[in-house]
Formats: structure tokens, C-alpha cells, sequence
């Protein structure tokens, strides 16, 4: 018994020196540092209007009014559900995908009053990996441009002005595609007071 007592006084303080660095000091020090040279990151990028939460420029939402771009559509859940993040996990020979895609870009031309022979962006008819993406591409915001003008009054140079302005480059100068975050784009819109 004495063995027994001796070899678990050591793996007893062990635990414990390990639980307090590694449960309480790691995390405090993480999070001071993260609120210290990160906040707006670290807090998940909120955006607010007036003193309220908007949204986070990290997460899509949905708009589906005409004086506002709209973003991709969402394979999660109901749209925008951050706890069932996913794609829809349909091929792209699937019969159910392809209805989906069609009937998206046909309301999507009409919507954005668009001749049946018009190229439609691939992001303005499909899901993001996550479902959530917060971006849309700079073509699928030009051919919303004329739509959220007249809706809000403006004219599509006034609306394109604020397009490039909220357009994002590529990570690092060369990864992914430039692109428009709605959010942030549609929060700009309503402060114009247009519409």
C-alpha cells in the first residue's frame, strides 16, 4: 500500500499542475492576447448599425429584397444556419442538383431582368462548401447592380462605386477570387439612404 501511495502522490500533482497550465493559464493567456491584438477577430467579426449586431462579415445571411444584393444560396438547414453548416452534397450529374440549378437560374434571370441567353455566375445559382459563405463574386454583383438601383433610387454607377469599394482582393495577393461581401455591401447601401 505504502508503493501504491507513494507512485500516486506524484501522478496526483502531476494532473493537477498540468489541469491548472493547461486549463487555465493556456486559455487566459489566449484570450487576453486575442482581445488585446485581435479584438474584432477574436470577438467573430461582428458588424453593428446603431449599436446593434448586424451580423459577422465571416457569416452569409440571407436578403431576399430588391433593394439589397443577394448572396449564394445556402445548403444549411433553412439557409444561413451556422449549426447545420454543409453543402448539399449532390453531385453534379445528380437529377435533383440540376432541377435546383435550373429553376435557380431562371429566377435568378427574372429577378434580375436578364435575357434568357445571359451567363449566370456559378455562385449565384450554387452553395459554398460551408453554406454559409458571406461573399458573392464581382460578376454575380455587376448583374445585380441595375436591380438594387432602381429599387433604391440610385443610379448603377452610384450602386458599382460602393460594389468596388467593398470588394475584397485574393488572400495574399493570389489565393481564391476577389470578391463582394454582402453584408458589408448592404449595410453601405441602407447608410446611403437610398430606397
Amino acid at each position: 500500500m505504502r508503493v501504491f501511495l507513494r507512485q500516486l502522490r506524484p501522478a496526483f500533482l502531476v494532473a493537477v499542475v498540468f489541469t491548472v497550465i493547461c486549463g487555465l493559464i493556456y486559455p487566459m493567456v489566449t484570450l487576453a492576447i486575442g482581445q488585446v491584438a485581435f479584438k474584432d477577430k477574436a470577438n467573430g467579426s461582428l458588424i453593428t448599425v446603431d449599436g446593434k449586431v448586424v451580423g459577422s462579415r465571416l457569416l452569409g445571411q440571407s436578403f431576399s429584397a430588391p433593394q439589397y444584393f443577394h448572396p449564394r444560396p445556402s445548403a444549411a438547414g433553412a439557409g444561413y444556419d451556422g449549426s447545420q453548416s454543409s453543402g448539399s452534397n449532390l453531385g453534379p450529374n445528380n437529377a435533383d442538383f440540376l432541377s435546383a440549378v435550373a429553376d435557380r437560374v431562371k429566377a435568378y434571370r427574372t429577378e434580375n431582368g436578364l435575357s434568357d441567353t445571359q451567363l449566370v455566375p456559378v455562385d449565384a445559382v450554387t452553395a459554398s462548401g460551408s453554406g454559409l459563405d458571406p461573399d458573392i463574386s464581382i460578376a454575380n454583383a455587376r448583374l445585380q447592380e441595375p436591380r438594387v438601383a432602381a429599387a433604391r433610387n440610385l443610379t448603377v454607377e452610384q450602386v458599382a462605386k460602393l460594389v468596388d469599394q467593398y470588394t475584397d482582393g485574393r488572400d495574399l495577393g493570389v489565393l481564391g477570387e476577389p470578391g463582394v461581401n454582402v453584408l458589408e455591401l448592404n449595410v453601405a447601401l441602407d447608410a446611403t439612404g437610398g430606397g
